[in-house]
């Protein structure tokens, strides 16, 4: 068996973080017939916990230990937890793109846990106040230049999953890629003053769609020969990679953690995952984890203890992510920009369905881009959900669907030598064939960049002429 080398998150300090899994999975490889010997496990300490460091730093650093392991054929399989699933994807990339600079190290497997893929919308809050007063108590800094990376519609995370989007199959390479996430937050470990850390959709930290890699590339943008001010929707699917969520399990913690509490799940997944060896058995778990997840998504309720009071009720329904940016087709981002949703024919915005939206954050640095938080099966319509105990009681009734779905940009500069008009997607398009279940879309909206002829004029005019309020004139074709 391959050398395996396990790589940590954000924040970590210390190797505990792994917890039981390297030896239970040793012990359950053993027991199944597959080599893994003490000498094959590495275990690794990054730091991400200085403001310092970047995530190139450690991606740099990553490959140079790479090279003093004794690996053979020089191949290695990786398990990775939260944001050591960017950081080898990151490392991926820089092997392809330079390839003098970094090893020709072949990566085989790369098992991600919980990974931050497309980010976490705690980065945001560690940045702040709370995260710097914790980091402080704790004697370390919060890595300030890693969690502007993971915050979500980041430009450096937008690149590589956009590349990954657009990209080749990698299994067709022989490179095998496994995306195993938690389905739910670990009540306990709630914080009061942090609402995401309870966040249905989310392993507690990590969205389950900002975990997947089977995600979209959708963009809304004028086409010649459409009617003026109107948007058509073209969308690109990312190859399909394995995706498999870990009923019960969280993003940590030594109960349901999906790595410190190293659940039989977890172990029987990333087993599964070790045995592949070729494209069609990577199709075949594909499908295998795809008939896993909807075992799961029918069994939807869970009923929260509450103390004296009722239980609460949780319906883990499918969500999506979507990350909007809007910009011009100069490239030119168009800040204070609105995307007004809609549903219907005539579209109408109050005909959204009750509660579809479950979160919106935009991004600290790049005010063009948004992030929303959306409830797939309420977009979709779905049908009644009954209480599993008591069949004959409803917690909610079914939900029908609301389809077309469409989107009006509202700039923020209507006029002007160089100005942005209102524009709407075309009654053929249909936003919600953007979306997938458990499943981020990046969605770039580019509006027509309308310039006036006042900006350059020649004149042979010998007098002195004075053009500090010049006339517009029209629209340069």
């Amino acid at each position: 068996m391959t050398t395996l080398v396990f790589v940590h998150g954000w924040s970590v300090t210390n190797t505990r973080t792994y917890g039981a899994l390297p030896q239970r999975l040793q012990q359950q490889a053993r027991a199944a017939g597959m080599t893994l010997d003490v000498a094959d496990i590495w275990l690794s300490e990054y730091v991400s916990f200085d403001d310092a460091v970047t995530m190139a730093d450690i991606v740099r650093a990553f490959d140079r230990a790479l090279r003093d392991l004794p690996l053979r054929d020089s191949r290695f399989a990786c398990i990775t937890h939260s944001t050591g699933g960017p950081v080898v994807r990151e490392w991926l990339r820089a092997q392809r793109e330079r390839p003098g600079a970094f090893s020709t190290i072949r990566l085989t497997h790369l098992m991600m846990l919980a990974p931050a893929n497309f980010g976490s919308a705690l980065a945001q809050l560690g940045k702040g106040v709370l995260g710097r007063l914790r980091a402080w108590t704790d004697g370390v800094e919060p890595g300030q230049r890693i969690l502007d990376w993971l915050e979500l519609g980041s430009a450096p995370s937008l690149s590589l999953n956009l590349d990954h989007i657009h990209g080749d199959d990698l299994a067709e390479r022989e490179q095998y890629l496994f995306v195993l996430t938690g389905d739910r937050p670990d009540r306990s470990l709630y914080d009061h003053i942090n609402s995401y850390t309870g966040e249905d959709g989310s392993d507690g930290v990590v969205r389950i769609a900002a975990a997947n890699l089977n995600a979209r590339h959708a963009v809304l943008a004028h086409n010649d020969g459409d009617a003026a001010n109107t948007l058509s929707l073209h969308v690109t699917r990312a190859p399909r990679t394995a995706f498999k969520l870990i009923p019960g399990a969280a993003h940590s913690g030594d109960a349901k953690g999906i790595m410190a509490a190293a659940p039989d799940a977890t172990v029987e997944a990333l087993l599964h995952c070790l045995r592949v060896n070729d494209a069609a058995a990577y199709a075949l778990l594909c499908d295998r984890f795809d008939a896993e997840n909807a075992q799961r998504d029918s069994e939807k309720v869970e009923f929260e203890s509450a103390g004296p009071f009722p239980l609460r009720t949780h319906i883990h329904d499918p969500r999506s992510m979507l990350i909007v940016r809007i910009t011009d087709d100069g490239g030119e981002p168009l800040v204070g920009a609105r995307l007004l949703l809609n549903a219907g024919t005539p579209p109408n915005p109050d005909w959204m369905p009750q509660g579809f939206m479950l979160d919106r954050q935009g991004n600290s640095r790049q005010a063009n881009v948004v992030s929303f938080f959306l409830n797939h099966a309420l977009l979709a319509g779905t049908s009644r959900v009954g209480d599993p105990v008591n069949r004959r009681k409803t917690l909610r009734a079914a939900v029908a669907s609301h389809r077309p779905y469409g989107a009006t940009v509202q700039p923020a500069d209507l006029s002007g030598l160089i100005h942005h008009a209102i524009a709407s997607t075309t009654v053929e398009a249909d936003l919600f064939d953007a979306l997938g279940p458990h499943q981020t879309t990046v969605l770039d909206v580019v509006l027509p960049r309308n310039v006036h002829e006042a900006v350059f004029r020649l004149t042979q005019r010998r007098e002195p002429v004075d053009f500090s309020h010049p006339n517009p004139g029209g629209i340069l074709p």
